[in-house]
């Protein structure tokens, strides 16, 4: 069966890395044994095709680090062109002749005027030298020092981001590994300069050496005249360097190109002409100016008027067009329809949708419907949610609900994303059933860098204050960017802000957003692997309400329900003791201890905490008030302020130390002590003694001490 050619080239590129040894070893071969002149045509025409395959795959790459061979193909275009300059300088000297290519070159390309061929040599040589090579070493040093430094605020921003739920774990690892290969790419750029400039060196060095050698051979071997002499063997000497330094130039053009790139998604030629025609303004006072020129005394109008003339219709017909496209979209314009959509689609498709217009007439009742949640943007927001536009905001709302559906195990229903006029342009809220819970102010254009390593450095934007965490912030311009990452400030973009906002908004808020159908829908996804466990809960022990506030407590201290059905085994397990959700669940609790306990350890198998004294923990347990519905602390304000004193500051040197804050006492003041304590302290972990897992270790952070006369007047009331 014959082969067909596609397949005889992947054949042989599937042996690249053979490929690539023999030329190794063959640009070794060329240092040392003589080569015949129509051989060293060959391979001058090869190093000149490289040369220029490089430099267009150059223009073609959308991000730097894609091209991560370059440094070593640098190197060994480098080495292949030395060796060819050796080769070439052997059959001058030897032969007076290095092939048809050199010859060319000294004759034709310079008309065969050695002085001429000087001058031009040394005018390519200060080109790559000094201008081009150059420039391009100090940038890759330059780049490579800015992202070497700035990896840590990156790495902080990147594990902001997957703890936050804007990311999943894939997404970050991809996110590292660019990072890295950036920095080894910019590193290996940095030294790959530098054989560029050896090069250079190099190449004037050898047709040095050629010029004065085959002089002498000339005059002392050949028997030819001072003048013939000099004539042919510099001729041939500047044939070859110019055959040697036009491949290096274009070698070196592309490591300048490529190094000062910014990343895109776009090759070179659609990002500069984007960028060179977007603003046609510019396009037609560049045109003026042409005139101008052409109309000064001396000048030579015809080319002048010529480009003006091409600048001015360009400017109109750009013009023209942006003017089409705004007609067509008026919300190009910047201000979006009071109710229009962010995005296509029913609301919440793909985990975020859009609001619907009015409802048609007769139809009231869709005017009763309220959104689970919601998310409502001013004006100047839009752009986020316009995937047209680059926005990324509704994809990030819905990698938020699946990170929260793995990590917490609740489906948030789907999230409205919609505009408000009524909002400030840049200002954002959500909204729980139509309750404002959370609100907000963005920069867009900016990016918001929070000093999370206590910098000392004051940045030049506009002084804010995070959101979520309300850290000390600056929403910055791109400028202020690098200074940023290098002192190891936190930057995100705004979209970043907001989805970050939303997580956490989410995570504090799923308790209201467990109904009673989201319970029955969790329900039937397991009751496939175990009917057996539901059929003996439902409806014979408990009901769908009570599984319901079971969840609901759990998911209020931030407690995952991943694990249902260990949840629903335990409900099982003690609904013949009790039917009260609160006491189900801390008798849940007791099992599920050992997979959220160890996410507040300091260390594997040491929880650090703050304990009660013994007897203040004595006198809370008398304090416990408990309805059929409800349980709680009746404390009198002295000794509810003494509580909220201590905790303040036992929580505050937890705080200072980077570890969670953590409060462990007797199972039964855990649940009153936490609805005592949760207005005040929304974000303190309260676990009982009997939730640890046994190999968990308590590192005490200090004792709560209890008021003298407050454990007396217990003590006297007990007796």
């Amino acid at each position: 069966m014959p082969i067909s050619s596609n397949s005889y080239i992947t054949r042989i590129l599937a042996r690249a890395d053979l490929i690539f040894t023999f030329a190794l070893f063959g640009t070794v071969l060329l240092l040392v044994l003589p080569i015949a002149p129509f051989l060293i045509d060959i391979l001058l025409a090869l190093n000149i095709g490289l040369s220029l395959l490089v430099l267009l795959a150059i223009v073609y790459v959308k991000d730097p680090p894609e091209f991560s061979g370059f440094p070593t193909m640098l190197l060994g275009l480098t080495l292949f062109r030395l060796a060819l300059n050796i080769s070439s300088t052997r059959q001058i000297l030897v032969h007076g002749f290095a092939g048809h290519i050199i010859d060319a070159f000294g004759h034709f390309v310079i008309q065969g005027n050695y002085i001429v061929g000087a001058v031009v040599f040394l005018i390519l040589v200060v080109i790559n030298f000094v201008v081009i090579t150059k420039g391009a070493g100090r940038i890759a040093e330059v780049s490579a020092r800015f992202t070497l430094d700035a990896l840590p605020g990156k790495q902080m921003a990147i594990d902001a981001e997957l703890n936050a739920g804007i990311i999943d774990e894939a997404t970050a690892t991809a996110r590292r590994l660019k990072m890295q290969k950036a920095a080894d790419f910019y590193g290996a750029m940095d030294g790959a300069s530098k054989f560029v400039r050896g090069d250079a060196i190099a190449g004037i060095l050898i047709t040095l050496v050629n010029v004065i050698g085959g002089f002498a051979i000339g005059v002392f071997q050949m028997g030819m005249s001072l003048g013939e002499s000099l004539q042919k063997f510099t001729l041939l000497s500047i044939g070859d360097g110019l055959v040697s330094q036009i491949p290096a130039l274009i070698i070196s053009i592309g490591a300048g190109l490529l190094v000062t790139r910014a990343a895109d998604n776009n090759n070179l030629g659609t990002q500069i002409t984007g960028q060179l025609i977007r603003y046609p303004r510019a396009i037609g006072v560049a045109a003026a100016c042409m005139a101008i020129f052409g109309l000064m005394p001396g000048m030579p109008m015809l080319p002048f008027f010529g480009f003006a003339a091409m600048a001015g219709i360009l400017a109109r017909t750009l013009k023209a067009s942006d003017e089409d496209r705004l007609q067509s979209d008026p919300n190009a314009r910047g201000a979006g329809a009071k109710g229009k959509t962010a995005g296509k689609g029913k609301p919440g498709d793909a985990g975020a949708g859009a609001a619907t217009s009015s409802p048609a007439d007769g139809d009231v009742r869709k005017l009763i419907d309220v959104d689970p949640f919601a998310i409502e943007i001013g004006y100047g927001l839009l752009p986020l949610a316009d995937s047209k536009v680059g926005g990324d905001m509704l994809s990030r709302v819905t990698g938020v609900r699946k990170t929260l559906a793995r990590e917490k195990g609740i489906i948030i229903p789907p999230i409205s994303v919609r505009d408000n006029l009524e909002l400030e342009a840049n200002d954002y809220r959500f909204l729980l059933r139509g309750r404002l819970i959370a609100k907000g102010t963005l920069m867009p254009g900016r990016f918001l860098a929070m000093n999370v390593a206590g910098s000392n450095i004051r940045l030049r934007g506009v002084p804010t204050q995070e959101p979520v965490f309300k850290l000390e912030a600056t929403w910055i311009d791109e400028a202020e960017k690098k200074t940023a990452e290098l002192n190891n400030f936190t930057v995100v973009d705004p979209s970043s802000v907001l989805v970050t906002h939303l997580s956490e908004a989410l995570k504090s808020n799923a308790h209201y957003l467990l109904g009673r159908q989201d319970v029955q829908i969790l329900i039937d996804h397991i009751k496939g692997s175990h009917a057996t466990l539901v059929a003996e809960l439902l409806p014979d022990l408990v009901n769908i309400g009570v599984i319901q506030r079971v969840l609901q407590n759990l998911l209020r201290e931030n407690v995952s329900i991943v694990n249902l059905p260990l949840i629903l085994e335990g409900i099982a397990d003690f609904a013949s003791l009790s039917k009260n959700p609160d006491d189900l669940s801390e008798l849940v609790r007791r099992r599920l201890g050992l997979y959220f306990v160890p996410d507040l350890e300091v260390r594997p198998g040491v929880l650090k905490a703050v304990t009660f004294d013994p007897r203040l923990e004595l006198a809370l347990a008398a304090k416990v008030h408990r309805t059929p519905t409800e349980v709680g602390l009746s404390l009198d304000a002295a000794t509810g302020r003494h509580l909220l004193d201590e905790l303040t500051r036992r929580t505050a040197e937890l705080a200072a130390k980077g570890s969670p804050n953590v409060v462990v006492v007797s199972t039964e003041l855990r649940l009153p002590l936490k609805r005592f304590l949760e207005p005040s302290f929304p974000r303190l972990t309260v676990l009982a003694f009997q939730e640890l897992p046994s190999a968990t270790e308590i590192e005490n952070a200090g004792i709560v001490p209890a008021p003298v006369n407050f454990v007396r007047s217990e003590i006297k009331i007990a007796a």
